[in-house]
């Protein structure tokens, strides 16, 4: 049984334009996508094994990861159980507060 994981990619998604370094990707929405895909051991199938992935990706469309799970389908023998996903944004507003009181030292 073969499974796909593709979805439509949205219209705003061009793989062409997906910038190269980390902050240009992150002030582009990207954030660090952690994926556990536990999948079934091909020399052993009632056993189960684990495979943490992670990248910068877009969510909730995960084109990243959509394309790594397709790979996996295709060129690799553990056949799929199960995958969970996290995300974590690495660029976040500053924090800020107000000062009561300034001090200044020679």
């Amino acid at each position: 049984m073969t499974q796909s994981f593709s979805t439509p990619l949205s219209p705003a998604y061009d793989a062409s334009e997906v910038p190269q370094d980390g902050l240009s990707q992150q002030l582009k929405g990207y954030r660090l996508a952690t994926a556990e895909i536990i999948y079934h051991m091909p020399d052993h199938p009632a056993v189960l094994q684990s495979f943490l992935w992670q990248h910068l990706d877009i969510a909730p469309k995960y084109p990243e990861l959509h394309k790594f799970l397709d790979f996996w389908v295709e060129e690799i023998e553990g056949s799929l159980h199960s995958v969970h996903v996290a995300r974590y944004d690495l660029v976040t507003p500053g924090n800020s507060r107000h000062v009561d009181a300034w001090m200044r030292l020679h």
